[in-house]
């Protein structure tokens, strides 16, 4: 008779975003997960026996969630914001202070959990870069790796393609988005598909229990994983 497989408890922020939403599809489908906590500031609009959604609304402050975030086995963390879209100042705010004070909350009240953290290509681990974005990343990912979880993963995407329709923040991102079959046969380091993402961000957590310490994906680690899916 064989053994039952071991199923966890996880919990999602930034599910309302294309990669943190599918995240959360492919969570609540898969026989490994117990149940899915999502965090955010507003509702889904969705039921699932194994879905619990918890509305918190300042992130710069997370301490109301040590209750729900106890017990927990991972985290799959995908809150970010657009560069250029956002203010410099809350740029910062939403990528290294929100990070930071989620980590320490969860980390009081699940000291085991995983922690998958999506990053982007060119984070700059000593925030010297002259780009926000790769400053303030580096940043986050430094805290994380000091935060004291037994495990974190590190997910740094190049191009993130999004394989369902949505409204494009800005030109930038709707011309990569018209350029991408062409940028995807000349470049196909360089990009990487949502739901492939995504998979990846969950599997890592479901798959990877003998991996210890932080390990950074760039996206030829992340294609590498998909390509076994």
């Amino acid at each position: 008779m064989s053994d039952p497989v071991r199923q966890i408890r996880l919990v999602i922020v930034g599910a309302t975003g294309m990669v943190g939403g599918l995240a959360l599809r492919y969570a609540l489908d898969n026989p490994a997960v117990a149940s899915v906590t999502v965090i955010g500031r507003r509702t889904l609009g969705i039921s699932h026996p194994k879905l619990k959604e918890v509305l918190h609304r300042d992130f710069g402050n997370c301490s109301a969630l040590s209750e729900a975030l106890s017990g927990q086995d991972a985290a799959i963390f995908c809150l970010g914001a657009y560069t250029g879209v956002v203010s410099d100042s809350n740029l910062r705010k939403i990528t290294v202070d929100y990070t930071i004070e989620f980590a320490r909350v969860l980390h009081g009240s699940s000291p085991d959990a995983a922690f998958s953290f999506l990053s982007g290509m060119g984070a700059d681990q000593t925030e010297r870069s002259r780009a926000a974005f790769a400053r303030y990343k580096g940043m986050a990912e430094n805290a994380l790796l000091k935060t004291g979880f037994p495990r974190v993963f590190i997910f740094r995407p190049a191009y993130i393609y999004p394989v369902e329709p949505r409204k494009e923040p800005n030109f930038g991102y709707r011309l990569q988005r018209w350029i991408y079959p062409v940028f995807r046969v000349l470049f196909p380091g360089f990009v990487i598909q949502s739901d492939h993402l995504a998979q990846a961000m969950v599997d890592v957590v479901l798959r990877e229990a003998g991996e210890r310490g932080g390990v950074v994906l760039e996206n030829r680690d992340i294609k590498a994983m998909a390509e076994k899916f």
